[in-house]
């Protein structure tokens, strides 16, 4: 989900001799804007290293796209007829292999084989319309019961066992991408950088002399309800209900779906999660919110345990806030009436 930068300027007057050797541009890929900043190159290097993570962006975004034509649509063409497997490139299967894994660690809270559930609310678009859906069609998709594990992995090919799976990798390939992109700086020897895909985060070195520091959006306002200082190789994720939805006779219905029960997730505002560096940080960055959004109150905290995070932030629906206490000790809070409300979560 969107976030926005709250960038520690080293100068602030017009009596600053240097301009700040900050570099900064900005595209559209996996349906999201794309920020990237990098700190201390020339711009020309930038202007190459930005083009260069970006053209692998929408590479990938076009490889998994889960309602055009795709590498990921033919396996999921393949998986509804229940024919003979399908052929399947290494690093696509690898990506399924991990998202099986981090299915299974959330209990099937994050399940990207629901593709057909999310279709049927009509996300699998460009632009949200109101929808009133089918219920008995919805009934019916979750009775199916599609699970990352019926997918079969052999030979460099691909087959379900059950024709009901249908994946939709949209709650993972951001962060799969800031790993990509952190892989593709260290390569060539960039030093500080940020890169955000619609407000997952992933940081390299430092702006100037300190952190980068990000702004944690509110849902409901044009404002940062807090900030956080991301130190090398850690990573910040939002899952929230403020782009992704549409309004129905008065109810707010977003793209997080709750596979037990095929429906979109009321009582949450927004879900933020802060990672430290690891092999798939931004993968978790991605991932790790859902299951926090998806559980009950009293289960956030065991969610967020069973997905090994320890700084968390909740915003319910009626804008109550939770928080971790880890998370606590680390946030800047930019809304002093939100810190007045705010509320420990134990663990």
């Amino acid at each position: 989900m969107r976030l926005f930068f709250l960038f520690l300027l080293a100068c602030l007057t017009a009596s600053c001799n240097k301009p700040e050797p900050l570099y900064t541009t900005q595209s559209y890929v996996f349906g999201t804007l794309v920020d990237i900043s990098i700190y201390g190159e020339t711009d020309a290097n930038s202007q190459d290293i930005s083009n260069q993570i970006i053209r692998e962006f929408q590479n990938l975004h076009n490889r998994l796209h889960a309602w055009r034509p795709s590498e990921l649509s033919s396996i999921n063409h393949a998986f509804a007829r229940g024919d003979t497997p399908i052929s399947i490139k290494p690093d696509l299967s690898a990506m399924i292999q991990d998202a099986t894994r981090l299915s299974a660690q959330t209990n099937g809270a994050f399940n990207p084989a629901i593709g057909g559930l999310i279709e049927e609310w009509g996300f699998h678009h460009d632009e949200f319309a109101p929808k009133k859906v089918d219920e008995n069609k919805i009934k019916s998709l979750v009775k199916a019961n599609p699970q990352m594990s019926d997918i079969v992995l052999e030979d460099g090919k691909a087959f379900s066992k059950s024709s009901s799976v249908q994946l939709d990798l949209g709650g993972y390939a951001k962060g799969y991408a800031l790993d990509i992109a952190l892989k593709e700086l260290n390569k060539v020897g960039v030093k500080n950088a940020l890169i955000n895909i619609g407000g997952n985060i992933i940081a390299l070195g430092k702006h100037g002399d300190k952190p980068w520091r990000v702004g944690i959006q509110h849902p409901r306002k044009p404002s940062a309800i807090a900030a956080l200082d991301l130190n090398s190789g850690w990573a910040i994720g939002t899952s929230g209900d403020y782009q992704r939805y549409f309004e129905l006779a008065g109810k707010r219905y977003c793209h997080i779906i709750d596979p037990v029960t095929g429906y979109p997730v009321q009582g949450v505002q927004a879900v933020t999660v802060l990672i430290p560096p690891q092999n798939n940080t931004g993968v978790l960055s991605d991932v790790a919110s859902k299951p926090i959004f998806i559980a009950n109150p009293e289960n956030r905290a065991q969610a967020a345990k069973n997905m090994h995070v320890e700084n968390y932030l909740v915003i319910d629906s009626d804008s109550k806030i939770s928080i971790s206490p880890s998370m606590a000790k680390r946030i800047i809070w930019l809304d002093k009436d939100a810190e007045k409300h705010a509320l420990s979560i134990q663990p």
